[in-house]
């Protein structure tokens, strides 16, 4: 596990684009943390380092967005609002998670249960204390351990 901290948001949306500059297909990342803690940010920086010029908003109502126009697809999940599980089957979300692209989810630990092996979880975390921009980013590779 690999822990980073940021101190500003721009500093979040950088070390999400290095991630987008190396995404391969097939890449899942799991993004987990409260509200306002930067999961949009983390993916709008993910789509820059794809390659990707459309505006990136997070899709909670539609609870998938699709973006086509970088080096690779980017499938973006918010799954904040699934109330059952099953309700991810009417998404299609099989062929994006083992499609040609990355996808992200938003809200990662409501569907649990259905991300693969490989996923690589990342949580985003406030600390007050030490400023209202400070994040704690702790990323956990299942690929490689860390």
């Amino acid at each position: 596990m690999k822990i980073i901290e940021t101190e500003s948001a721009k500093e979040t949306y950088d070390l999400a684009a290095k991630m987008g500059e190396t995404g391969t297909p097939g890449e899942i990342l799991a993004l987990c943390g409260d509200l306002g803690t930067g999961k949009t940010v983390f993916a709008k920086g993910v789509a820059a380092g794809l390659g990707i010029k459309e505006h990136v908003s997070s899709p909670t109502y539609t609870i998938l967005q699709q973006y086509d126009d970088g080096r690779l697809p980017l499938y973006h999940f918010d799954v904040y609002r699934i109330g059952d599980i099953s309700e991810m089957d009417e998404t299609g979300y099989d062929d994006c998670f083992f499609g040609k692209g990355v996808t992200i989810v938003e809200w990662a630990d409501n569907v649990r249960e259905i991300m693969p092996p490989g996923t690589i979880w990342i949580t985003l975390e406030k600390d007050p204390e030490k400023g209202f921009d400070h994040r704690r980013i702790k990323i956990e590779d299942e690929h490689t351990g860390d």
